[in-house]
């Protein structure tokens, strides 16, 4: 059985004075994927936010548990450090900082030493030519004129550079035709594989997963988790949608 990563007990999270999240309790152990899916408006990325502990994102009661320490009283700075990432449905623009330095520093931040930068390099190189993202990427400025595509494809790469113990990929495939789908796939699959660590990811689509092994499926529907399976529960979303869990939703409101 795997060493558990991350444990989220009864969360539930306020936005704006508005309950979004309502009793949400998930285990992620390492070497894990879990997949989390819903309609439209679910709480699918207040989750994500909430774990990563964005200020906006208010913890009303529960628990965060990451690593075996409780992490829902700390920064975002000390979670990225521990070991967590998000990647985000609209990456900022960052002028003034290249993607390279930008990389570079966040690594550095994390390792808590001086990265040499022939080794550096390298790795970089090495992660770049594996999204088929052309190396030229790396001197412009963050995200500053990208495609939607390389947008998403720089998010990968950070994953993938930074290494975490659990990465959150937030709607990662919105937007992306079928060739960056493939490319982003790619990337996912290499940190599946490579680094044993556990991942979350949080989309209503489908087309990320083609190449990758689900352990877990979870709908959400409304703030709460309805029900919970395995990679076959992907399977049935793509066949009959999410009726079945919204209509037992409901029912249960009333």
């Amino acid at each position: 059985m795997s060493d558990l990563l991350l444990e989220v007990k009864d969360l539930s999270v306020n936005v704006e004075e508005k309950d979004i999240l309502h009793g949400v309790s998930l285990s992620i152990g390492r070497g894990e994927t879990h997949v989390l899916m819903g309609p439209n408006g679910a709480g699918k990325s207040t989750l994500g936010y909430a774990l990563m502990g964005n200020p906006n994102y208010h913890v009303q009661s529960g628990e965060i548990w990451f690593q075996g320490r409780r992490i829902d009283g700390e920064a975002v700075d000390k979670r990225a450090k521990a070991g967590m990432f998000l990647s985000f449905q609209n990456p900022l623009e960052v002028p003034g900082l290249t993607l390279s330095g930008f990389l570079r520093n966040a690594l550095e931040q994390v390792r808590g030493s001086r990265v040499k930068y022939s080794e550096f390099r390298r790795e970089l190189y090495r992660n770049m030519d594996l999204l088929q993202m052309d190396r030229a990427y790396g001197n412009r400025d963050l995200n500053v004129g990208f495609s939607g595509g390389e947008k998403k494809k720089a998010e990968i790469l950070q994953m993938l550079m930074l290494r975490p113990a659990l990465a959150i990929l937030d709607e990662t495939d919105s937007g992306l035709d079928v060739d960056a789908v493939r490319m982003v796939s790619q990337g996912v699959e290499a940190y599946q594989k490579d680094m044993d660590g556990g991942l979350l990811i949080i989309t209503h689509s489908t087309r990320i997963l083609e190449a990758l092994h689900v352990d877990y499926t979870h709908i959400m529907v409304n703030g709460r988790i309805v029900c919970t399976g395995d990679g076959s529960l992907v399977d049935e979303v793509n066949r009959d949608g999410f009726e079945r869990f919204t209509a037992g939703a409901e029912e249960d409101s009333q």
